[in-house]
């Protein structure tokens, strides 16, 4: 049974039992003040932990927040944007928890903490209050009515009835404080009920509203989530091909660590040790330096270099090369040594030594010695693999058949294309099918070769080639868009330099590619997606020429290039490209300050150039292929583009980049895009000048986009066509109209048609 209720009729009485209801509803109020205490004392705890947990939090989020993934190479794909932004996402995702959190604390203090602190302090506070008295009064009557029951009765009728008066009067008010301590012990035990819980039912209320706005983040956070999942799986995916590769060519240098020594038609670099030379007595030393030889300028540039220091630099020496001479031991008793004559010191002699045989053999002939060797060694998979694989009709046909068979026979098998043959029947199929001497087989009907073998054989075949079918020439701009600019312009690129590809390449690069949608069409069978496909033939379709750790991080540029071959091949295969912009990504850049109409072409900022974009040995011509040219499947067919420009026009261009193509072979990268707007402005120089005395009025096409910033100029974008182009009075302006309005144009921003 619980508390006892205290009648008001007992508060006259005052029995024991009375007194024992009494001191029960008051040990049951004095534990519910020991309990709001308490619970007072862990909400303050629990607040403190919580914000402690916050700033753990905060500062967590701060150093997600503040780390940015570097990466190896030139560029990130999306994916890679993608995992190195998400830390900043998952800081942003913490921080508006730990907002909600920091809120959730605020409401708990004021729903739970002071309304709790309230109750115990004026409730339960005032009714201690209200015991003393009651204790006080109890004691100041029972007295009063000692001395007056003590008193003698031979006291005087007025003393008597005097103390009477005094003890009633001391009665009643013990009464009415009883009546009052009473109601007060029983309207506290029912207001507890609620003023405790109450607040209560508040905390968990806003602990709830805090678990809903995380759920609700959560429901936001899951679409980025599904997202982001996506992106780490088709890096993984990149990862695993480019490690097996990475791995692969670690390997064959292992081997043949001397076939893939870099060197270039440009320059050599390696360690030297250089004599250097003393006043006698003291003889001569020799000293460790990293040395670079430019061939063209024949400047060798050394560097003093110890490992053994902590591998601090010293200062760079250059000096100008006039011959080399291999030192014999007869001469210097020390082996790998040359003599190098120097141009900036008339009779002075610095001789080097190399660091082996074969390194000594690389310098001689770099420095043109006379003990030249091979030139840069380049693995052909043909070769490796001891396979004569050839883009002709017969390996046309292989690959017809192939498709065929494996989309009869094996579209929905599980890991198409990843699940590998064994290697003896695969080299076995493929030697066959090629084999023009063999009888053609119909790999459909044939139940000898198992679908994971003919898939294997045919990218087998493709890596064979002497040339991947993307070809050598065109890798450097494939990979280009991919490594920026929006969706639509690595589309509109890609489109345009698979129709710079060789007939025969195209062909059947466009009948690979819609057997490959084909296959990601069927990706809830057998778990090929695009994606993955790409990850299976970037390597396979497209690589570099020279093999390099650096080219091998591209392999996740040429997964993305085909990739959008596979998604868009109806478009890419079927239709002719309408624009080919010089870059996906090109920026739109100012039109040339009109400072003074004295302005020379000197000043004139020349249109801004993209190596990675641009075809080199085209330079002055930015027009497409004739059709014919296309057909031969050559790949001379990219580089000879003719110009829709007359024949006096043409003859112009090829008198300025003629020369450029002819040093191709020994100028760097860096020479070519120094020059290459010098020469398309030199070709529209000539142009303008044959316009300004023969034409006027004629139509010329944007190569270039410009923002105007000037209401006389015209804004563009590329492949923009103007009407009623002029020569401007303006040196390096135009006159033409464009959409109806008439305005300035940069000179070497466009092309005549």
């Amino acid at each position: 049974m619980g508390l006892h209720p205290l009648e008001f009729s007992e508060c006259y009485l005052d029995s024991p039992s009375f007194r024992d209801k009494i001191k029960s509803h008051e040990a049951e109020l004095d534990k519910t003040n020991r309990f709001i205490k308490e619970l007072y004392k862990d909400g303050k705890n629990l607040i403190n932990a919580t914000k402690q947990l916050g700033m753990a939090q905060r500062k967590f989020a701060q150093c997600l927040g503040e780390f940015q993934f570097e990466y190896i190479g030139d560029a990130k794909t999306d994916d890679e944007k993608c995992i190195d932004e998400s830390l900043q996402e998952f800081s942003a995702f913490l921080k508006n928890l730990e907002d909600q959190r920091e809120l959730m604390m605020r409401n708990i203090t004021e729903t739970l903490m002071k309304p709790l602190e309230k109750f115990r302090k004026e409730q339960l506070g005032a009714l201690r209050a209200e015991r003393k008295r009651y204790e006080k009064e109890t004691e100041k009557y029972y007295s009063s009515l000692e001395k007056l029951l003590n008193m003698s009765s031979k006291k005087k009728e007025p003393q008597l009835q005097e103390a009477d008066t005094q003890v009633e009067i001391m009665r009643k008010h013990f009464q009415e404080e009883s009546l009052d301590y009473v109601c007060k012990l029983q309207e506290i035990q029912e207001r507890k009920k609620f003023e405790c819980v109450e607040p209560m039912l508040a905390f968990f209320q806003t602990v709830f509203t805090f678990y809903h706005q995380g759920f609700e983040l959560a429901k936001d956070f899951d679409h980025y989530k599904r997202a982001l999942q996506i992106n780490i799986q088709n890096t993984r995916n990149r990862f695993e091909g480019t490690r097996s590769e990475v791995n692969e060519l670690m390997k064959r240098i292992r081997e043949a660590p001397q076939e893939y020594r870099q060197t270039s038609p440009i320059s050599f670099e390696g360690y030297l040790y250089v004599q250097e030379k003393r006043p006698p007595p003291f003889g001569s030393s020799w000293v460790k330096r990293y040395c670079t030889f430019v061939k063209e300028q024949k400047i060798l540039h050394m560097v003093t270099f110890d490992h053994r220091s902590g591998g601090k630099i010293g200062e760079t020496e250059s000096i100008t090369l006039k011959s080399c001479v291999r030192k014999t031991t007869d001469v210097l008793d020390r082996r790998f040594c040359l003599d190098l004559d120097i141009t900036d010191r008339p009779g002075t002699v610095l001789t080097v030594q190399a660091l082996s045989e074969d390194d000594h053999k690389f310098w001689m002939q770099a420095m043109g010695g006379k003990e030249p060797i091979g030139h840069y060694l380049t693995r052909t998979y043909s070769k490796e693999r001891g396979i004569d694989a050839q883009l002709d009709d017969v390996g046309f046909s292989f690959v017809k058949n192939s498709i065929s068979a494996i989309e009869k026979r094996g579209i929905n098998d599980q890991g198409l294309y990843r699940i590998v043959g064994v290697s003896s029947k695969v080299q076995k199929l493929l030697s066959l099918m090629i084999d023009e001497k063999s009888d053609e087989v119909d790999l459909s009907a044939s139940e000898d070769w198992d679908v994971k073998t003919i898939t294997s054989a045919l990218k087998l075949y493709l890596r064979s080639l002497p040339e991947p079918l993307m070809t050598y020439e065109l890798y450097k701009e494939f990979i280009s868009p991919a490594k920026g600019g929006s969706p639509e312009s690595r589309i509109q690129a890609v489109h345009c330099l698979v129709h710079k590809l060789p007939e025969r390449n195209r062909q059947v690069l466009g009948l690979l590619m819609k057997h490959l949608a084909n296959v990601a069409a069927h990706s809830k069978q057998n778990l090929m997606t695009v994606a993955n496909l790409g990850v299976v033939f970037g390597p396979t379709l497209m690589r570099p020429q020279e093999e390099t750790v650096a080219a091998i991080m591209d392999l996740k540029f040429q997964n993305i290039v085909v990739e959008i071959l596979i998604e868009h091949h109806e478009k890419i295969f079927t239709d002719a490209p309408e624009s080919c912009p010089l870059s996906p990504d090109a920026p739109v850049l100012s039109a040339p300050t009109r400072h003074s109409k004295k302005m020379s072409r000197q000043n004139r900022p020349l249109a801004v150039y993209n190596p990675q974009a641009l075809d080199i040995q085209n330079v002055g011509d930015g027009s497409s292929p004739a059709p014919d040219e296309t057909s031969m499947g050559s790949n001379e067919s990219v580089s000879s583009q003719s110009s829709s420009a007359s024949a006096s026009e043409v003859n112009m261009e090829k008198s300025d980049h003629v020369p450029l193509n002819a040093s191709l072979s020994s100028v760097s990268n860096r020479y070519v895009r120094m020059h290459v707007c010098e020469v398309r402005s030199s070709a529209n120089r000539a142009q303008m000048k044959m316009i300004s005395n023969y034409v006027t009025g004629r139509k010329a096409r944007a190569v270039y986009p410009c923002e105007a910033e000037h209401d006389s100029e015209l804004s563009f974008h590329v492949g923009d066509i103007f009407n009623g182009v002029t020569q401007s009075r303006e040196p390096g302006w135009l006159e033409g109209e464009l959409e109806g309005k008439r305005g300035l144009i940069p000179e070497n921003y466009v092309e005549m048609l």
